[in-house]
């Protein structure tokens, strides 16, 4: 390894940010050129998953890449896809080094993308930064090894840990500074999920707004019966951005047929008794390419994911006020009598935003 290595590395990571929630299935990758310790070309995945991120960086380096050290996030491709494989591109250009954290978990690529290039004569290095880049490719590789998405759990909450009043009152808990940064990581999220119960007494929107951002995720609700209401602002706005409605198969075959009639996409899930089973959810929202799915509650789908351990992160929103036991709690029955049944997460940041506190663990 290199002295610069990891601090371009680190460049290229940062690019791929740029493009979670808007590459999915693909992985949202970073590519960085770099000849005789200068930059001459740059790129990310772009949304919808292509192209991707090196060919658009040897597109900027032109014939500056020859001879040049790459710096990618994540194992190159080397299949014929949708795009010509990326090795294909990196070997033509005669690029000199290619430096990538950890190899890609697809079996159509794992090992290949590496092999191929070495098999050209092209230095490979990798284990830079492969920690950090395991975490940022998280979703895609839970996908390609479990079919299912990375989860991550939101809960805005009072000191308490209360979501609403006992009557139902909770806009706002949190102050305009946390709903701002719930918009961001939104944008950083394939689709936005929430269940029944959050659909009907909220009526919410879940897209993005002031954040100066063109790209909406995927709405999910997950609603066992499909008892949800048709004039609601979901309903309204289906035809423009997508509603994935995650049901049980006795829903109500009128009700399906509605939703379907304005645009949303109905997906039919197991159940047990009279709930979703998560697993199957998880592993159909999987199945149509998502990577990361951000939960916004309510209290029952949020236990239900906790309960059945399908939660990979937790981002807990407190606001510096008490409710009381008759207001309603941010999670639901998990039927849990110990502590050891509880799995614990661990801390990795908190920070002040606005008038409230930020908190969050992961796995």
């Amino acid at each position: 390894m290199r002295q610069d290595d990891q601090r371009f590395m680190a460049l290229a990571l940062s690019l791929g940010r740029r493009g979670r929630g808007q590459t999915w299935p693909n992985p949202a990758v970073g590519c960085v050129i770099v000849k005789d310790g200068r930059i001459v070309g740059r790129g990310w995945t772009a949304p919808g998953g292509r192209p991707h991120a090196e060919p658009q960086a040897l597109a900027q380096a032109g014939a500056l890449a020859r001879g040049a050290d790459v710096y990618v996030t994540l194992e190159p491709c080397a299949h014929h896809g949708q795009t010509p494989p990326c090795t294909d591109a990196l070997i033509a250009a005669q690029v000199a080094r290619v430096v990538a954290p950890l190899a890609d978990s697809d079996t159509r690529v794992s090992g290949k993308g590496f092999a191929a290039l070495r098999n050209a004569g092209i230095e490979v290095v990798t284990g830079v930064m492969a920690k950090e880049a395991a975490r940022d490719h998280a979703g895609f590789f839970l996908r390609i090894e479990q079919g299912r998405p990375f989860v991550t759990l939101k809960l805005a909450s009072s000191f308490d840990g209360r979501i609403a009043t006992a009557s139902g009152h909770s806009q706002w808990i949190t102050g305009p500074e946390a709903r701002r940064e719930v918009h961001a990581l939104r944008a950083r999220h394939d689709a936005v999920m929430v269940g029944a119960g959050t659909a009907r007494a909220d009526d919410p929107s879940l897209t993005l707004r002031d954040m100066g951002m063109t790209h909406q995720p995927v709405r999910i609700v997950a609603s066992r019966q499909l008892d949800l209401p048709m004039m609601s602002n979901l309903a309204r706005t289906a035809t423009d951005v997508p509603v994935w409605l995650c049901h049980g198969p006795d829903a109500d075959a009128a009700l399906k047929d509605a939703w379907r009639g304005i645009g949303a996409t109905l997906i039919e899930c197991a159940q047990a008794s009279r709930h979703l089973k998560m697993h199957a959810v998880l592993q159909a929202l999987g199945d149509k390419g998502l990577t990361r799915v951000f939960c916004e509650g309510g209290g029952a789908l949020a236990a239900s994911l906790l309960a059945a351990d399908l939660v990979d992160e937790l981002v807990g929103f407190t606001a510096g006020f008490g409710i009381g036991a008759e207001g309603l709690p941010s999670l639901g029955a998990m039927g849990q009598a110990r502590l050891e049944e509880a799995t614990r997460f661990k801390l990795v940041e908190t920070r002040a935003i606005g008038g409230d506190v930020m908190h969050r663990w992961v796995r």
